[in-house]
């Protein structure tokens, strides 16, 4: 197996001969000196390509290599604290394993959203996709984590579907061997079945809305975390809720550093991400909107505006319960002492970033699903088995849905939540 040395581990190899295979993400040439700046996935270092120091085919080579050129080279780790990783590369070996048959499309001028998403195969390159990634990367890391540790079992939802969870208007409808069959919005369902197997459950994984949204936040293909908990109940999803938060920032400022810093974030901000989140109900929050331009009437949802004003009051996360019955999906508990409101929460980000986080308490008793199924005239047949969950041991349950690219874009202090998935699916856009 060809020797190949990590970039993000090359300053423990200082004086030592490293092989370093990657892309030539920046050169620059003075007079006997060749720079070639090579990312390798893990981090970059500087190799310095010294006239003499390899043969004249190396250096020539070095001096005109196209940007993104693939190569492996062989120095010297040397120490330089002005360096990015604080060490640098002195060549003694120098091969290009495929040359760019032209100039890299992606460059480092200014490119417009519309460009960088058709070259999004190329521009996942760029430091700031890289960083973006990365971070993505730990950040499931850090969830599954966390819940594993907890006791919770992973389940796989499927994704074809055969009926709505949250509403009929944003299903992707498909032909599934001549019947209808639709996209998954959730894993939930399926997860309260599970539960009533395994205890604590989980689902992480796609999920689908055909939500004609242009909103900063939306995608129409988003991962989801789904935990699920027999005989849960509000106060208890909740504590999750922040536990799963605050330990996913926690792992993020451990071991992304490097990468929130090329994104620009306040690290300071997330330092404050510690539990308890602030506890909102509805109620307080119109209190708090009265008099401002985001106020609304009881009984109407939450949009954009009402969460960030409401947030922009704290200095981390906010939990927002009890919201209005009417408005709240069919399967979501109403609270005994207070029908008119459910059992439920968001998890509210700040800085503009809304709701990462939607949940609360299951419904359990089947005369009211069976009701609330016939008032949303949702085809009931497509539900027996869901209300079967009901007929045979039924329990009180809690869970809730992480959407993850909103949890990325907040924690990376992303413009947009396309920038968290590594190929957005968005209103008008399927390809590459």
């Amino acid at each position: 197996m060809a020797q190949r040395d990590s970039i993000r581990d090359l300053a423990q190899k200082v004086g030592q001969t490293a092989v370093v295979r990657g892309w030539v993400y920046h050169r620059r040439t003075a007079g006997k000196l060749c720079f070639l700046e090579v990312r390798d996935g893990s981090g970059v270092v500087q190799a310095v390509v010294k006239k003499g120091a390899v043969p004249d085919a190396q250096f020539e080579a070095a001096d005109k290599v196209r940007l993104e050129s693939s190569v492996a080279v062989t120095g010297t780790v040397r120490a330089d604290p002005r360096a990015a990783g604080g060490v640098e590369l002195s060549v003694s070996d120098l091969q290009v394993v495929s040359a760019c048959v032209a100039d890299f499309p992606v460059g480092k001028k200014e490119h417009g959203i519309g460009f960088l998403m058709e070259e999004r195969h190329l521009y996942l390159r760029s430091r700031r996709p890289w960083a973006t990634l990365r971070v993505r990367a730990e950040v499931e890391r850090a969830l599954r984590e966390w819940l594993d540790a907890a006791g919770y079992t992973a389940v796989d939802a499927p994704i074809f579907t055969p009926s709505a969870a949250e509403g009929t208007a944003n299903l992707f409808r498909v032909d599934y061997f001549g019947e209808p069959a639709f996209l998954s919005q959730t894993g939930q369902l399926y997860m309260e079945a599970a539960a009533q197997s395994l205890g604590k459950v989980y689902c992480f994984g796609p999920t689908f809305r055909a939500e004609k949204s242009k909103t900063r936040r939306h995608l129409t293909e988003f991962w989801m975390l789904e935990p699920e908990i027999a005989f849960g109940d509000l106060d208890e999803v909740m504590s999750v809720m922040e536990s799963v938060v605050s330990h996913a920032v926690s792992r993020v400022l451990e071991r992304c550093r490097p990468e929130l810093e090329a994104l620009g974030r306040d690290v300071a901000a997330l330092e404050r991400v510690k539990p308890p989140f602030p506890r909102v109900s509805y109620d307080d929050a119109l209190e708090m909107l009265k008099g401002t331009p985001a106020e609304i009437p009881w009984g109407e949802d939450f949009g954009a505006p009402q969460e960030d004003a409401v947030s922009a009051k704290f200095d981390r996360p906010i939990l927002v319960h009890r919201f209005p019955t009417k408005i709240k999906a069919f399967y979501m508990k109403p609270d005994p002492a207070r029908p008119e409101v459910v059992l439920g929460c968001d998890c509210v980000a700040p800085d503009g970033y809304g709701e990462l986080i939607g949940g609360g308490e299951r419904a359990s008793d089947l005369a009211y699903l069976e009701h609330k199924i016939a008032e949303e005239n949702l085809p009931k047949a497509a539900y027996e088995w869901y209300l079967d969950l009901r007929r045979y041991g039924a329990c009180p349950s809690a869970g809730f849905g992480l959407g993850l690219e909103r949890t990325v874009s907040w924690i990376c202090g992303l413009d947009h939540a396309r920038e968290a998935a590594a190929f957005p699916r968005t209103l008008h856009r399927v390809y590459p």
